[in-house]
């Protein structure tokens, strides 16, 4: 005895749109991180900025105290993404949280 499976074309339909949801979250474009505004930052402390998360990670610039930082992302709880403009010349790198005041 056979048996016959029927589909409709919007069960079909709701099926891959329920699969392609899955995909864009399996390939990390369907994340739920929501993009805030950079946020103006003044250093409390001198600091360095890296280009990379690591202390081993090359210097890019040196930020003294007071010096105003554009603060673009809080990448993990030891770092933030960051932007200062050293003279004609604008660096994105890597900051240590510890280097602005706790009004964070």
């Amino acid at each position: 005895m056979k048996k016959t499976i029927r589909f409709s074309f919007s069960g079909l339909l709701a099926l891959s749109l329920l699969g392609g949801c899955n995909a864009a979250r399996e390939d990390g474009r369907g994340n739920n991180h929501v993009a805030k505004a950079s946020t103006e930052r003044t250093a409390a402390v001198e600091c360095i900025l890296y280009d990379g998360m690591t202390k081993d990670s090359p210097q890019l610039a040196e930020i003294k105290s007071g010096m105003q930082v554009q603060v673009l992302d809080s990448v993990d709880a030891y770092f933030v993404k960051a932007r200062v403009s050293n003279g004609d010349k604008v660096v994105t790198g890597y900051m240590y949280r510890t280097c602005f005041p706790k009004k964070w």
